[in-house]
């Protein structure tokens, strides 16, 4: 390979790179697409927060885009939650809700007397 191509090819990978690093999660692009014509970040900082936490967060997401008559599937509803709360909020993480059944305590091992 020649010096040129090595670097058009380094120029292209670092673009690729940087395409991808700045990608939208989907939370992020329906938010942006459907709520900021109305709720500037400023609504979220505001004095009478309807968010107080990961639950009543995703309620305030679900009741805003029903209004709005968006009709979003449950995961539209979690990702644009996901996405206020990792750049806005900071409410703890939700629980994992598919894990209901405690892991086998196998690393006890049981002692004779």
């Amino acid at each position: 390979m020649t010096p040129l191509r090595i670097r058009l090819f380094s120029l292209v990978m670092m673009a690729a790179c940087s395409a991808f690093a700045h990608a939208q999660t989907r939370g992020e692009l329906l938010y942006t697409t459907h709520c900021v014509s109305c709720h500037s970040t400023q609504v979220h900082w505001r004095d009478n927060k309807q968010a107080f936490d990961w639950d009543s967060l995703k309620l305030q997401v679900r009741r805003w885009q029903g209004n709005a008559g968006l009709q979003w599937r449950e995961a539209d509803i979690t990702e644009v939650s996901r996405y206020l709360n990792e750049t806005i909020y900071r409410f703890p993480p939700p629980p994992d809700r598919m894990g209901l059944v405690a892991p086998p305590k196998s690393n006890m091992i049981p002692t004779t007397p």
